[in-house]
């Protein structure tokens, strides 16, 4: 953990602009603009990281596709924290010889958490020969370096080093949309919980600098951005690797005296790093979304030990007990994982037991999985698939009751949402979300697109509120 992370430095940003440029002046006398598809795996984090990718890409004169059969260059950021994720990317990495063999010159990039695991690069290396550059997410920052090499001398190329990982400012960015925006404050985690990887491919926690983080802020309000979030693995973590003297609630506190009309979301929030002052900044700051994600895992302490979790589940209540006295109507999600090795039946009560005593709005629930390399991955496991299952449903049971009886007191209720997006459904063809970020249905003119607007709540089921446009005067936000 005192591995001592690396400031990439201007000049060397500087050079992979300059290989940018190389690539563009190779592309410009094509007959067609050259086309890119990043396809993104896991969390925000990845989200922002391709953004990045996307940034580069632009400068070097590629336009954006969707489809893997029209594009000079494909990239897969790809997500380690599940196994089902990257039985996903290996299919869809294996089904891409098709897209291969009808355009030779086709250059397949794999980036991401998956691909610092030893093991899976290896099995990239001999399994899947079309693909022609792997890299990890430390070595992002140079990808326009391998992509001039690939174009100019062919070959492939592995870099998956092993080190604590960097901070690169200064690359460019193209965001998905002009409404949302994710904005990293900080990379890798310190944690170690018994059952993840993310340490081990992310690297050591490392903070970008206040000045950095509040510039790309302003410059995100100033262009009309309206949901900006903050992003790390453990953002209560934030600044303890500076000589300034900030943690993550001053931050926030500067983030939300930024002028604009914009709501400030943040993730994600370690239980055991979660303060009072983080609490107590968020109840007063205006611009602070009346919402928090603050993973428990389970309920049980002996399991929530198991996990280095570094809490009790008494200590877990106490926070959600606090939090609630400061912002009555917060909205709070979480992460549990089902069948952790050892956990009995009995144990999982416990969990069963938290939901009921806390009521989470959401959850995002999983079956524990085993990652290579991991101290869980080697202890006992006794408890079968089963029974595993079992328990699974019963926890889904419970919280789709909780989810659909929250949604239900929204019905009659007049919420000021964010349009953010369109949806296929002729009904209910635009998208919102609440300031609390539950999803809303409603109906209306596409140019609504990026306002907020006030929307009368009809009808609720378990995953989401349906409504109805009222008038464009703004409104105190509600969750």
């Amino acid at each position: 953990m005192k591995r001592t992370a690396t400031l990439i430095s201007p000049e060397e940003i500087a050079l992979q602009r300059e290989y940018c440029t190389r690539i563009l002046e190779m592309n410009q006398p094509l007959p067609e603009k050259p086309l890119a598809f990043v396809d993104t795996y896991g969390c925000q984090q990845n989200e922002a990281d391709s953004e990045r990718l996307r940034g580069y890409l632009d400068e070097m004169g590629y336009g954006f596709t969707q489809d893997e059969n029209a594009a000079a260059v494909i990239i897969i950021n790809t997500c380690a924290v599940r196994e089902h994720a990257e039985l996903r990317v290996l299919g869809n990495v294996g089904a891409l010889t098709h897209t291969k063999r009808k355009n030779p010159n086709q250059i397949i990039c794999l980036c991401g958490c998956m691909m610092q695991e030893a093991h899976m690069a290896e099995k990239i290396k001999q399994s899947f020969r079309h693909v022609d550059l792997v890299f990890g997410p430390h070595a992002l920052w140079r990808f326009p370096e391998f992509l001039w090499r690939i174009h100019t001398r062919r070959g492939r190329i592995f870099e998956t080093t092993d080190d604590p990982g960097s901070i690169a400012e200064g690359i460019p960015v193209v965001r998905q949309n002009g409404v949302k925006a994710w904005v990293s404050v900080m990379y890798g985690c310190n944690n170690f919980c018994t059952y993840c990887v993310v340490p081990f491919v992310r690297g050591r926690e490392r903070s970008r600098a206040p000045g950095v983080i509040l510039d790309e802020i302003r410059e995100l309000a100033a262009a009309g951005y309206k949901e900006i979030t903050l992003l790390g693995q453990n953002v209560n973590s934030y600044g303890k690797d500076l000589e300034e003297n900030v943690d993550f609630a001053w931050l926030l506190e500067r983030a939300n005296e930024v002028e604009g009309e914009f709501l400030l979301r943040f993730m994600t929030s370690h239980p055991k790093d979660a303060s009072q002052g983080l609490f107590e900044t968020m109840a007063r700051c205006e611009k602070v979304a009346p919402q928090l994600h603050l993973p428990v895992q389970a309920g049980n302490d002996r399991v929530l030990k198991a996990m280095n979790r570094g809490y009790t589940s008494a200590g877990y209540l106490d926070l959600v007990s606090r939090l609630r006295a400061l912002i009555p109507n917060i909205v709070l999600t979480s992460d549990i994982i089902v069948g952790f090795p050892g956990e009995t039946t009995e144990e999982f009560e416990d969990t069963l037991e938290i939901l009921k005593r806390v009521e989470f709005d959401a959850l995002f629930t999983f079956i524990y999985s085993p990652r290579q390399g991991t101290p869980a991955a080697k202890m006992d496991d006794p408890a079968s698939k089963e029974e595993k299952a079992a328990n699974f449903q019963r926890l889904i049971d419970l919280q789709n009751e909780i989810s659909a009886r929250k949604h239900a007191a929204y019905v009659g209720k007049t919420v000021r949402c964010l349009i953010d997006g369109t949806s296929e459904d002729p009904r209910n063809n635009l998208s919102a979300r609440t300031a609390g970020n539950r999803l809303v249905h409603v109906s209306g003119d596409p140019s609504l697109v990026g306002s907020y607007r006030d929307v009368t709540i009809t009808h609720a089921n378990t995953w989401a509120l349906f409504g109805e446009l009222r008038s464009t005067e703004p409104m105190p936000a509600e969750t």
